[in-house]
């Protein structure tokens, strides 16, 4: 390697510069660009496919509060750790459970998927549960930093957020009831992403960090990507369902 770019290399990123970089990762690895999304925003998925969807991404739903307690036990911040738990109260809800993950049910009931179908989580597919199970596992095995800055998806979200409402409403009416979920990611998740991003900036101090957090915003795009493979094959093509995985009946 060159003596310039071997500098350039070890040279310790601007918060703007480490932004870009952060942004940069979204933008072309986010699941915006999914097949499956794009089939959704098409109106292209039957009642079954949606029903399908809706299923397994609950598991993932379910999980991310216990993510977000292996957050809190890795910080001896007491000011950190404030404003962190307000993730699980927004999942889990308060004494009424009327949290993120109630609401996702009602998205599921919307599309015809029974209570009990949706949270006994047994027609996961395995890829999902897989795919769900290597984030806890991303979260629980690394640093501090690393954890929050593989919440950053939530950078990106607001956007895909807006314009999934709008042709879930446009092409599946019937679902119109059940978006709860996400009206209330619409301000939450920017709320949450400017306090990570904050935070991945200010505790980055090197560029070894830099890279990792980096790092563990994609291999969180990745698995975002990977479930959505999972239900695609699954479910659209070729339409290879795994044993014990859910049948759309409609």
């Amino acid at each position: 390697m060159a003596p310039e770019l071997e500098i350039a290399a070890h040279r310790v990123l601007t918060r703007e510069e480490l932004r870009a970089r952060l942004q940069s990762v979204g933008e072309a690895q986010y699941h915006h660009r999914h097949p499956f999304h794009l089939r959704m925003h098409r109106g292209e998925l039957s009642r079954g496919q949606l029903q399908a969807w809706a299923l397994n991404r609950y598991y993932y739903q379910s999980r991310i509060p216990i993510k977000d307690a292996l957050v809190l036990a890795k910080s001896d911040d007491p000011a950190f750790r404030r404003v962190w738990r307000k993730r699980i109260l927004d999942h889990d809800g308060d004494q009424s459970g009327y949290g993120g993950i109630e609401k996702w049910i009602q998205l599921a009931e919307a599309t015809g998927l029974t209570r009990d179908q949706v949270t006994s989580c047994s027609g996961i597919l395995p890829g999902v549960r897989y795919a769900v199970d290597a984030y806890l596992s991303l979260v629980q095995n690394g640093s501090l930093l690393v954890a929050v800055a593989s919440s950053l998806t939530e950078l990106f979200s607001r956007d895909l957020i807006t314009l999934r409402m709008e042709m879930l409403r446009q092409h599946y009416p019937y679902l119109a009831h059940g978006l709860a979920y996400f009206e209330g990611r619409l301000t939450q998740a920017p709320e949450d992403a400017a306090f990570a991003l904050d935070y991945v900036c200010t505790h980055a101090p090197t560029r070894e960090q830099q890279e990792s957090a980096i790092g563990a915003l994609t291999r969180k795009c990745e698995i975002l990507w990977a479930q959505l493979d999972a239900i695609d094959y699954a479910y659209v093509q070729p339409g290879n369902i795994p044993p014990g995985g859910f049948a759309p009946q409609v």
